[in-house]
């Protein structure tokens, strides 16, 4: 019985004592890299935030602030995984391989939405266009509201949302009308061949010196454009800021109409000339 009872004990060391070397060995493995994963991460959270702020003092696009901050969060917690998982004693090599393994596999479910992500890439690192640009793209034209990385949503004249996928949107031709700070409005207006010319064009002419918010540089323009069938028309060319450009173009029609009927110029209607032949 004494026997027994100091076998058992014995096993019960034996197993005490491989318990206690594998928490010894493995327990301060696990410690380790909770700790780096901890630290780790307290120091990409530190290093994204100090990114961010020098971006922002910078005057960088928000979207790109945005894309970029989200990117280097991802791979630099990555690399903190596996520098963890390496204090584990895992194999990193094989877990990078499987990782890219997975990741093209991913990659080429996911051909077209990445194609779209790399359009956003393109979209954020060029600048053809940013937020609060007035542009014309795939047959719509729209405020630009949100670009992100899979899609840019426009916001219509008629407050209408269209969204857009960005590899659509680099694929064809981009025409942003808010690009630079000021904008030619081409504009013709159509009088009648028995008017006098000259004096619709001085009408025209100090109708854009007068305004405020036509630019006197580049200066404008007015001349004879076209002599049609049933008018000539003068055309005008006035420059103005972008943001100036709806009102403008708006104010001097207008003017323009009311100062052509003070002074009885006409704007021909078209007109078709039937001749009757009669037979005797």
């Amino acid at each position: 019985m004494i026997r027994k009872i100091e076998h058992v004990e014995d096993k019960v060391a034996q197993y005490t004592d491989i318990i206690m070397g594998y928490a010894t060995e493995y327990g301060l493995k696990i410690l380790g890299a909770v700790t780096i994963f901890f630290i780790g991460k307290w120091i990409v959270h530190k290093l994204i935030t100090l990114m961010r702020k020098g971006m922002v003092r910078s005057h960088v696009d928000e979207t790109l602030i945005s894309f970029a901050g989200n990117a280097i969060y991802v791979a630099l917690m990555i690399a903190v995984l596996v520098a963890a998982a390496s204090n584990l004693g895992i194999n990193t090599t094989s877990f990078v391989a499987v990782f890219g393994a997975v990741g093209l596999a991913i990659g080429l479910a996911l051909k077209d939405t990445l194609a779209n992500v790399g359009a956003a890439v393109l979209i954020i690192f060029f600048r053809p266009f940013k937020v609060g640009d007035f542009i014309e793209v795939s047959g719509v034209m729209g405020t630009v509201k949100i670009i992100n990385l899979f899609s840019t949503t426009l916001t219509t004249a008629d407050n209408r949302s269209i969204i857009i996928p960005n590899g659509a949107l680099i694929a064809g031709n981009i025409i942003n009308y808010t690009g630079n700070e000021t904008r030619r409005i081409d504009m013709t207006f159509d009088i009648d061949y028995k008017d006098d010319l000259k004096l619709a064009k001085t009408i025209v002419s100090d109708i854009l010196d007068a305004h405020p918010k036509v630019l006197q540089t580049p200066e404008s323009l007015v001349a004879v454009g076209a002599l049609t069938q049933n008018s000539v028309q003068l055309i005008a060319r006035p420059w103005v800021k972008v943001e100036d450009y709806w009102d403008v173009m708006f104010e001097i029609t207008e003017l323009t109409k009311l100062a052509f009927d003070q002074h009885h110029i006409t704007v021909p209607l078209p007109q078709v000339v039937t001749h009757v032949k009669h037979e005797d």
